[in-house]
């Protein structure tokens, strides 16, 4: 098995000589790889023609360093996919070093409000700046709706809307009485799916209908293999060929633990000649899955940080707003989960 850096660390330096698997080349110039310090490669890592890990990187996935760190954006050459709510109140946005990708937060938003605030308009607009003015932008996810169990039904209403367990759930959304406690006379879960299906799949063509120059992709969305299929009728039924979309977001499977459920969902649509990305899916599932993937995103590193002592040299609490530890942790599950045979 072999590592492939990046497409954007190949193009951080035009040296003609060997690179090394984590990013670095002759000439020494560091790529943050974890291992180096001064500027100096130290690594025992493999060395490849370069124009062999070029082509070696064309056919593995990318893998998008999901980050609260907005700032991150001026100095990484990782790609990562930072949050509209850590970027929308920025009056001067940072300029994107490498490529990036946006996420809506529709998670959140329907986690602590059970639907998005935002309207389509007023989200254009953010999506239309960060476009501009940030530069580097692959794309965007639309305002889609979540299909987990518990975004739906709701649960822990005792606990504060931000508290990270606490969901508020959608029932008033889809128009049902107000509940005194999660489940009651709620309808059932398959017609709950559906009006999420449906709201997702709205969203994208009113967004797309707003703005068509810019890069906001589809999203399937469900919870069982029904589920999704059904979602990606509703594209076929609006007119969107799936198959002729850049990249297709794949959602509600961040909190899921059944990796061979997601991989058995990753494998049909992938064998249908769509080109997955892969919202926040568990690292340990990535090897199972990883080659039927175009892209992928994880936000795990910050959690594994704040239960780790920092760094040795570091006088922080803990690591969960490092990017040290945030660009070695990527290399960790690229060189673990992400490493396509040669």
């Amino acid at each position: 098995m072999t590592i492939a850096p990046e497409r954007s660390m190949l193009a951080a330096c035009d040296c003609s000589g060997l690179l090394a698997l984590c990013g670095h080349c002759a000439c020494d110039r560091c790529e943050d790889c974890g291992e180096c310090t001064g500027g100096t490669c130290v690594c025992e890592c493999m060395r490849v023609e370069r124009r062999a890990l070029a082509a070696l990187a064309d056919r593995m996935p990318v893998f998008y360093l999901t980050t609260h760190m907005s700032n991150w954006l001026r100095t990484s050459r990782i790609s990562l996919m930072v949050h509209r709510g850590r970027l929308k109140d920025y009056k001067t946005l940072p300029t994107a070093l490498a490529p990036w990708v946006h996420d809506s937060q529709g998670f959140t938003e329907l986690q602590r409000h059970g639907r998005h605030r935002a309207a389509p308009e007023e989200f254009v607009h953010d999506v239309r700046r960060f476009y501009t003015g940030i530069g580097n932008l692959v794309w965007s996810s639309p305002q889609d709706w979540m299909c987990e169990p518990w975004v739906i039904t709701g649960q822990n209403w005792h606990l504060p809307p931000t508290h990270p367990k606490y969901f508020h759930g959608t029932r008033e959304a889809r128009g049902l009485p107000p509940a005194s406690q999660p489940g009651e006379n709620e309808q059932p879960f398959d017609d709950a799916v559906r009006f999420h299906q449906e709201r997702t799949v709205e969203n994208y063509l009113e967004l797309k209908r707003l703005a068509p120059d810019l890069p906001f992709i589809p999203v399937l969305q469900g919870w069982e293999l029904k589920h999704y299929d059904a979602c990606a009728q509703l594209y076929a039924d609006a007119g969107i060929d799936l198959r002729a979309e850049p990249v297709v977001g794949l959602g509600s499977v961040c909190r899921r633990q059944a990796t061979d459920e997601i991989r058995e969902i990753v494998e049909e649509f992938a064998g249908r000649g769509l080109r997955l990305h892969g919202f926040g899916v568990k690292t340990k599932g990535l090897s199972s899955y990883a080659h039927h993937l175009a892209s992928a995103d994880s936000a795990a590193w910050s959690m594994d940080a704040r239960r780790k002592p920092p760094l040795p040299g570091h006088t922080h609490k803990n690591c969960a707003n490092c990017p040290d530890f945030a660009y070695a942790w990527h290399q960790r599950i690229v060189a673990q989960h992400l490493t396509p045979a040669a």
